[in-house]
């Protein structure tokens, strides 16, 4: 596993454990112990984890989970750390940094941020920039399902067109808050809003923007 993925990887599993199963997440109807379900079947289940973007394939997905969300929570937390076995995609160290620095960088924060005493977490810039790269590659996927025009834009002004259309919102913030925003944590992300406050309140009550 590669740098990034394997550190939030690492992160997100401590986090689980110290919170116990029972824990609030940003995700909604889910507590910790069905994202750590959720996480695992993602990695070890590709046979039910395409329902999670394929409609045909969700009601496996629903079974499969329920079936993993059954198992010890301790090991759940487990087959987090010890990560995808051999025959998955998310082995090879290039699919896992691809796909999972930022998966797992928000479910650690969607644990992070349901609780009512957290606090800010300081990124190094060689992270910021990695997310704001995969931000700049992505960013039409990202947001895709967005109610409006949207822009991203970085504090020091790089910009990444993630929805075209009008009105416009421009998102500015940190990387790894625009990943939170785009990722449907609107409003769990530190980020400014500027454009049309009616787009903007659609931006906000929007459940997805993109994957």
């Amino acid at each position: 596993m590669s740098t990034h993925a394997k550190r939030e990887r690492l992160l997100l599993a401590d986090l689980l454990e110290t919170e116990g199963p029972d824990a609030p997440t940003l995700c909604e109807g889910w507590n910790t112990r069905d994202l750590a379900a959720h996480v695992v079947v993602r990695e070890r289940r590709p046979d039910a984890a395409g329902g999670i973007l394929i409609k045909q394939l969700a009601s496996r997905l629903d079974r499969v989970m329920a079936e993993f969300t059954e198992k010890p929570y301790e090991e759940l937390i487990q087959l987090i750390r010890t990560g995808p076995p051999r025959f998955s995609p998310f082995s090879l160290k290039q699919i896992d940094e691809a796909s999972n620095a930022i998966e797992f960088y928000v479910h650690t924060e969607d644990v992070r941020r349901a609780q009512p005493d957290w606090v800010p977490r300081e990124l190094d810039s060689v992270f910021q920039d990695a997310l704001w790269s995969r931000l700049e590659r992505g960013a039409r996927l990202m947001g895709r399902g967005a109610p409006t025009g949207l822009v991203l834009r970085r504090p020091d002004g790089q910009t990444a067109v993630a929805h075209r259309g009008t009105p416009v919102v421009t998102v500015t913030g940190e990387p790894s808050e625009l990943v939170m925003f785009v990722h449907g944590r609107q409003n769990a992300a530190d980020v400014e809003l500027e454009g049309d406050k009616d787009a903007i309140a659609k931006l906000h009550e929007a459940k997805q923007l993109g994957i």
